[in-house]
């Protein structure tokens, strides 16, 4: 049985040299070999002084962030003119970041051959998902890449920056938590068994708190390896759980939409990525039903993915947008009719976007006042708690005028 050849692996070669004239040149150059490199610039009549193959190893993975950057250098420079495979060496060169270089030559490998750009960014779905390969593949079609792709660096950044405002809102507490986690088992394990041993020699009787908060620490003492192996086996085998299993994926992000106070915030973000999404396919022409292949998962919660699924259902058969949304029951009155004001006037997508951009600004806002009702609430917890395990155990000094 014939195997299909195996395609031969391209390096990226640092050179210099001297061409016909006799100036200095250097420069960089895909070949599988160093050898190649040298025919090739011979062939261009430079005379060959070195040839080095640039290391790309290391480096951090690859974020959002770096693909949201690139995006934005490509768009630019396209729209100045400059052409693709060169914008590519640009902007492979001015990363920082190795890995992402080594994608990038990759890329522009392929489109050197004659693969065009949206099949070479299908090639690596872990950093473009379907919605980016769509539009480049739009903008292709259209020839309007250059426009495209600054709509989808602005997308990309938009999302990026509500994704931040999320986390930062949910960090600071989530942090605090594990701090004050860490200090009451610092306290448990080695604090308060030395009180322990003075307050045996009082020979009184140790008030209630303390005798509670000394209990506690003999469970820590005695189990704290079987309590950390249940948190960490717990909070383990709950995300993979969450990953790997459908219903836990939408019964957790249904129950996280329902939280005190961060339920807002997420359900709020959640309404500003999926009409940003559906507002920027829908703006580059992509086919309504296509486009909304792509939008549910972007919301990023897998209640609005799956009503989604059911919207597109219906709007392939015929019923309007709005219909198909308001049926749901997980849209907003305010969405729904800036939805059906689009679809009569024919402007979804600026209207969508104004849904959008007014969504993005109540989550600005949320954060802010979350950031400012957290700060106090998190004082008083930990004063509390600590608080409470300090004077619990310097009780008994008050008793010791009573045994003397």
């Amino acid at each position: 049985m014939a195997t299909a050849a195996k395609k031969p692996q391209d390096f990226v070669f640092e050179w210099e040299g001297k061409d016909r004239t006799g100036k200095a040149v250097r420069g960089e150059m895909r070949a599988g070999g160093e050898a190649m490199v040298s025919a090739s610039l011979r062939r261009q009549g430079i005379l060959v002084n070195k040839v080095k193959k640039r290391r790309i190893s290391g480096g951090k993975s690859i974020q959002a962030k770096d693909i949201s950057v690139f995006t934005r250098q490509l768009a630019t420079m396209m729209r100045a003119g400059v052409p693709l495979l060169q914008a590519f060496d640009i902007v492979s060169r001015g990363s920082t970041n190795p890995r992402v270089t080594k994608l990038l030559n990759d890329i522009r490998g392929d489109v050197e051959t004659g693969t065009s750009l949206s099949q070479s960014f299908r090639k690596h779905p872990m950093y473009f998902d379907a919605l980016y390969c769509n539009l480049v593949e739009a903008g292709e079609a259209a020839g309007i890449l250059e426009t495209l792709l600054d709509r989808l660096a602005t997308y990309q950044e938009k999302t990026l920056a509500i994704k931040q405002k999320i986390k930062s809102a949910l960090m600071y507490p989530i942090s605090v938590l594990v701090v004050a986690f860490v200090v009451v088992t610092v306290i448990m394990l080695f604090v308060v068994p030395a009180f322990k041993d003075v307050f045996s020699s009082f020979g009184a009787e140790l008030p209630a708190p303390t005798m509670l908060v000394i209990a506690m620490s003999e469970f820590f003492v005695s189990y704290w390896w079987a309590m950390f192996g249940f948190i960490g086996g717990g909070v383990y085998f709950f995300f993979q759980t969450w990953k790997r299993s459908e219903k836990m994926q939408k019964t957790m992000d249904r129950w996280l939409l329902k939280i005190p106070v961060f339920g807002g915030l997420l359900y709020k973000s959640a309404v500003a990525r999926w009409t940003r999404t559906l507002s920027t396919m829908f703006a580059a022409g992509v086919p309504l039903v296509e486009a909304l292949d792509s939008v549910g998962g972007a919301a990023g919660n897998a209640v609005f993915a799956e009503a989604t699924e059911k919207i597109q259902k219906d709007v392939s058969t015929g019923t309007s947008l709005t219909t198909s949304m308001q049926s749901t029951n997980i849209f907003p009155i305010m969405v729904l009719q800036m939805a059906s004001i689009g679809e009569e006037s024919g402007a979804l997508d600026a209207m969508l976007a104004k849904a959008a951009d007014i969504y993005e600004g109540e989550v600005d806002e949320l954060v802010q006042g979350l950031s400012s009702l957290m700060e106090p609430i998190i004082i008083v917890f930990l004063g509390t708690l600590i608080g409470g395990i300090v004077v619990a155990m310097y009780l008994p000094i008050f008793k010791i005028g009573q045994v003397v």
